[in-house]
């Protein structure tokens, strides 16, 4: 099989790294891709949101599959190209993939399915959010409805902070503020049948402690020892299914992979948002985790077969990230910046280094080009060794400036 993925991230980096582990995987390319996915993956160049030259590329290669991973080439419709050459294609159509480019529609399809969320009004003028932020009151809850690469959300007990980022956006989203710790669970479906994977904690926040502004997410773990027993079948009941009942109601079936952010609140279970793709740093610590061969269980998905799929393996341990971030990041964050030690790193027992924002020049220097850098993923025996293993990895690295919380999957390896 020849797969090419899309995309140039970490998410991309732990899927083509999953590919290369499959033996059914025989050519692997990576477009654009990024300093690190040429250890496993043949880099090609390509304006990943554009259709035509994407479909053009898929075609030229004879690959059997493309895996899209960002959500911006999914929103432009590259999905629906690549299918109309008569490729199999891993990602939502771009009308499926409004579930993620619109806030305002996923709720909409959220309230037609009966699917459990936060109440919710959707906002245009500077009136409409003052009204609704006084509705739903302190902490406030403001999401940009558009694609924001993981930072277009605002929680904050300051009305004039929400307020002003209610002001920078077209529209947005205003929503009660839900308690409760925070699941991301990833759904493979083929429009019908769902398959979901471990469920993982994401850490939004720059800070130690759930303290500065969100990002994309700095670290993740999976699995999770204290998630409700029954929680991945709650979710594919009360959500899953219904919502893809109601978007192939609306002739828009989803096909792809069905990214469910969910809060456990004091109410019960309820949706936070959905995305139409892997979520970036959680991918990383699912896949290490995941033993079924990734390439077959893609095109699986791809191709209308997820039904006929045999049930999941998964190693034993739980799997750590820690993402590594620039200097100045999230608000301005210092590219350029020559990355060492990696190697070091990834001599130690159970650890991967995945490369996002990285560049590679010709002669083998590692730069930063972007705000999150790389992430170390590390497994274990369970969360306190795989958290061990992440943090003394990461500490081998260097980057002028880098920075990276400290009390990733902390709290829950007390526990154990």
């Amino acid at each position: 099989m020849k797969v090419l993925v899309i995309g140039s991230g970490g998410r991309e980096h732990a899927i083509v790294r999953a590919l290369a582990d499959d033996p059914a995987v025989t050519d692997l390319f990576c477009a654009p891709g990024n300093g690190g996915t040429d250890d496993v993956a043949t880099c090609l160049p390509v304006v990943a949101t554009d259709p035509d030259q994407v479909a053009a590329l898929a075609t030229s290669l004879g690959v059997d599959l493309v895996v899209i991973g960002p959500e911006a080439p999914l929103v432009a419709g590259v999905a629906d190209a690549v299918r109309s050459a008569g490729i199999a294609c891993f990602g939502p159509s771009a009308k499926a993939a409004v579930l993620e480019g619109s806030k305002a529609f996923a709720k909409e399809v959220m309230a037609a399915a009966g699917v459990p969320t936060a109440r919710s009004a959707v906002c245009t003028t500077a009136a409409e959010a003052a009204t609704a932020l006084d509705d739903f009151g302190a902490p406030y809850v403001v999401k940009d409805d558009g694609l924001a690469a993981g930072k277009g959300v605002v929680v904050t007990s300051d009305r004039d902070e929400a307020l002003a980022h209610a002001a920078a956006c077209e529209r947005v989203v205003i929503e009660e503020y839900l308690d409760g710790p925070e699941v991301s669970l990833f759904v493979l479906t083929d429009g019908d049948s769902a398959l979901a994977l471990s469920p993982a904690q994401d850490f939004k926040r720059i800070n130690d402690g759930d303290e500065g502004p969100n990002t994309g997410g700095m670290g993740a773990y999976t699995p999770l020892p204290w998630a409700p027993a029954g929680l991945v079948d709650e979710v594919l009941t009360s959500v899953v299914h219904p919502t893809l009942a109601e978007l192939r109601r609306r002739d828009t079936a989803f096909t792809g992979l069905l990214y469910v952010g969910l809060a456990l609140t004091s109410q019960g279970l309820r949706v936070v948002e959905f995305n139409a793709r892997f979520g970036d740093p959680e991918t990383q610590a699912v896949l290490a985790r995941l033993e079924s061969p990734f390439g077959e269980l893609l095109m699986a998905a791809a191709t209308g077969r997820l039904g006929e799929h045999p049930a999941l393996l998964w190693s034993q341990g739980s799997a750590v990230t820690v993402v590594l971030a620039a200097a100045g990041y999230p608000d301005a964050p210092i590219t350029g910046t020559v990355i060492t030690g990696i190697e070091d790193a990834q001599a130690m027992e159970g650890v991967s280094v995945l490369h996002a924002g990285t560049n590679r020049a010709s002669d083998g220097t590692l730069t930063s080009s972007g705000g999150r850098v790389l992430s170390v993923t590390a497994i274990g025996e369970n969360l306190s060794q795989a958290r061990a293993r992440a943090y003394e990895a990461i500490a081998r690295i260097d980057l002028a400036g880098g920075h990276y919380r400290t009390d990733i999957a902390l709290r829950a390896a007390l526990s154990e």
